[in-house]
């Protein structure tokens, strides 16, 4: 998530609220944080100020000083802490929001753009809040881990809050599919009946060696009985495939794997890796240049298509993609991590591309190119 750093007045504790630019007498809503470089004295409507260092000592109350605050927009959720940091939680203008759920996990993948964790606070009440300030206009949330389904009851407490204050929003759960072995777990999610669910499940190989050998547990049998439970009570699947140096031969086999035994799924998506976190801890067993594997995606891609199964390529730049793949490739790294390198300066493609990850700034691809209209 986004983050800005400044100085702090009178903040004790963690705050939560909605960014608001509009100074009213009349908006007495206490969860609303003022944005303004120029505050009065004093302000008792508001839950804090966020102004600029200028003002430090001219303003009482609650109040967050930094040069940044025009990167701050109206409706954006934002978290304040004591240490001098805003955490923006969720942009308003933004197709990529998403709830943290947990960072605990029952894999530890090798290409993992996280770092494992083995204790943490519940996150449950904070994502609640934030799920009650969000704007119903939002069209789609994704909800990440960790694992979000290692909270149980509190994970179904989730989707139950979307599905109740967010009707319209369609909502993505990443998942490493292994806790949907579980066919009540599976039932109990089926008969919240969120209008819009998606369960995005990672896939990384046809074989239960390959795969297990990337997520270093033995997982893989108990993330196919979980398709087949979700299917059978017709929830919406994803699968998605984060292509590394240890599972880019065997894309050609995966995709007729998939074909064969998943014809339910609504989509699946072949995936750049993001080399920050366990990935760039592993880098030099994970990392291949997109480049190096772009043949064998090439026959993986074509074969899904020609079966008339919904395939897209994420996290990938046009420059490496044979043409034909173009189509597939989709915008899909989340708008506060991506970039653009220098090399992409004049390049007439570049508003059609994906664009980088923020961490690609050290590792990426050898063969990034200009290209012409």
């Amino acid at each position: 998530m986004k983050e800005i750093i400044g100085k702090v007045q009178n903040i004790g504790k963690e705050i939560i609220g909605k960014i608001t630019k509009k100074d009213s007498l009349i908006r007495f809503n206490k969860k609303l944080i003022l944005v303004t470089e120029s505050p009065k004295k004093r302000y008792t409507r508001y839950q804090a100020i966020i102004t600029i260092p200028t003002m430090i000592n001219k303003i009482d109350g609650v109040v967050f000083y930094t040069e940044d605050i025009e990167s701050l927009n109206e409706e954006d959720i934002v978290l304040i802490t004591p240490d001098g940091r805003i955490s923006v939680l969720y942009q308003s203008n933004s197709y990529h929001n998403v709830l943290l759920l947990t960072n605990l996990c029952n894999c530890n993948c090798i290409m993992c753009p996280q770092q494992k964790v083995k204790n943490e606070n519940d996150m449950t009440p904070l994502n609640i809040e934030l799920i009650s300030l969000m704007s119903k206009k939002t069209k789609q949330l994704g909800i990440t881990g960790g694992e979000p389904t290692l909270l149980g009851d509190n994970f179904f407490r989730i989707i139950s809050e979307c599905k109740t204050r967010l009707p319209e929003t369609s909502i993505e759960v990443l998942s490493n599919g292994i806790k949907f072995k579980d066919f009540e777990f599976t039932k109990e999610l089926a008969l919240l009946e969120h209008p819009d669910l998606l369960i995005a499940i990672s896939l990384y190989a046809d074989t239960d060696n390959a795969h297990n050998n990337i997520i270093q547990t033995k997982g893989f049998y108990d993330t196919i009985e979980g398709f087949y439970n979700l299917a059978l009570f017709q929830q919406k699947i994803e699968i998605r495939v984060v292509i590394n140096a240890l599972n880019y031969k065997r894309l050609p086999k995966l995709a007729e794997f998939i074909y064969h035994n998943f014809p339910f799924v609504y989509h699946i998506a072949m995936m750049g890796m993001e080399p920050t976190g366990l990935a760039e801890k592993n880098i030099n067993k994970v990392w291949i240049d997109p480049y190096e594997y772009k043949n064998e995606l090439r026959k993986a891609i074509i074969y899904l298509n020609q079966r008339d199964m919904n395939v897209s390529i994420y996290n990938h730049q046009l420059c490496l993609l044979p043409e034909e793949l173009w189509p597939y490739a989709r915008k899909s790294i989340s708008t506060w991590k991506n970039l653009y390198l220098n090399e992409c300066t004049g390049c007439q493609i570049k508003d059609n591309c994906g664009g980088f990850f923020e961490s690609s700034r050290k590792y990426h691809s050898k063969y990034i190119h200009l290209l012409n209209k």
